[in-house]
């Protein structure tokens, strides 16, 4: 679905400012709770403007917490938080000109569409005319002016998702923020509404923050992701840097299948190359993952797409030398497979295969992989 580009936009009373969007800056907040726990352990976090970061970890992790502190619904116990120039740590919700999307959308059923994103530009004490011009503008951006004087019970899940995103942005706030919006919906309409928000997100350059514990809904979206377990990030980056270049066993993990292989030490040398030694043999190293690791007890990540299974005991001089394995079992995804091999002694390691090029179970092949797929991260 494609979304429209709107056109001449009319500033409000209460309009954000003209000079772009608002970055973030979380610095050094935690969060106790009264019975002692600790709902974020001295977290900081940097969001530059116009960018959509996604809060991505499992139940628990803090990342709903991490939300409500930036959007004033919860106050930290010490840190400062900062949006654009402007420090709000004190600042109340209706004070810091945010948008905020909740799980369950909080529609209200008696008013129409075109009323629910009416109404915070009537509390925001817009006119009649400004109010009507940007209802207007709002139903041709999220592409539902059709149903502007339905009740908002008579659309889908979608279309409501829709609304709500449209409502969150009708006064122009200086950030949107989303808790797990589409969690109710199916994974195929999360997907389809995934791109259409962060389309939305791009023509409109608001600064976006997004909670999720679905990682494929957080690749879709995100410009950075911070990953977040026990109330601490572990790890913020790029989605494609958090996926090839993990620093630890939990976000490798937590961000699809993972080999996790131990290393004894890194004190080999195969010509040129550094390699590990580890259960499957020597194993070859990209100088620059040695040399950003942090000397302590490392482990080898090898992701199953990475691996390749061969008929003989050949490869190029780019690829690992090859392990003789054995077929174990195999399990059918749809659009492609997992198969499991082992090596002697018993260990397994996931390949992900076409079907077509999967070897008959028991049968002995060969494993190898291109020389820089293989990453090192904190044990």
């Amino acid at each position: 679905m494609m979304v429209k580009r709107t056109q001449g936009e009319a500033a409000g009373p209460a309009s954000a400012p003209d000079d772009g969007a608002n970055g973030i800056d979380v610095n050094a907040v935690e969060v106790r709770f009264p019975n002692g726990y600790f709902g974020l352990k001295r977290t900081s976090l940097t969001i530059p403007p116009g960018a959509f970061c996604t809060l991505l970890g499992p139940s628990g992790s803090g990342k709903t917490t991490l939300l409500r502190v930036i959007a004033g619904l919860l106050t930290p116990n010490s840190g400062k938080i900062s949006i654009g120039n402007k420090e709000v740590t004190s600042l109340p919700v209706q004070s810091r000109n945010i948008g905020f999307v909740f799980q369950n959308y909080a529609l209200f059923p008696h008013m129409t569409v075109a009323q629910n994103i009416e109404y915070p530009l009537k509390l925001h004490k817009w006119s009649q005319n400004e109010r009507r011009a940007r209802v207007t503008e709002i139903l041709e951006l999220i592409e539902l002016p059709h149903v502007a004087e339905r009740a908002v019970g008579e659309l889908s899940g979608g279309q409501q998702q829709r609304v709500a995103i449209g409502r969150a942005l009708a006064y122009r706030p200086s950030l949107l923020l989303l808790d797990e919006p589409m969690g109710a919906l199916d994974r195929r309409l999360r997907q389809q509404l995934g791109t259409d928000l962060r389309e939305i997100q791009q023509r409109t350059g608001i600064t976006t923050v997004y909670v999720t514990h679905d990682q494929e809904e957080a690749f879709i979206l995100s410009d950075k992701i911070a990953i977040m377990d026990g109330g601490a990030i572990l790890q913020y980056d790029t989605p494609a840097e958090l996926y090839f270049r993990p620093k630890s066993r939990f976000v490798a993990r937590f961000l699809g299948e993972a080999n996790i292989i131990q290393i004894a030490d890194l004190s080999g040398m195969a010509g040129n190359v550094p390699t590990a030694n580890t259960s499957f043999g020597e194993i070859p190293i990209p100088a620059a993952s040695v040399r950003s690791s942090n000397g302590g007890a490392l482990s080898l990540v090898l992701r199953p797409e990475d691996l390749i299974l061969l008929d003989a005991e050949s490869a190029g001089p780019e690829m690992a030398p090859p392990i003789p394995v054995k077929i174990e079992k195999e399990l059918f995804l749809g659009s492609r497979c997992l198969v499991t091999v082992s090596k002697q002694g018993g260990e397994t390691l996931l390949v992900e295969c076409a079907k077509s090029h999967i070897p008959p179970f028991g049968s002995k092949v060969w494993l190898t992989w291109k020389r820089d797929a293989a990453v090192l991260i904190d044990r």
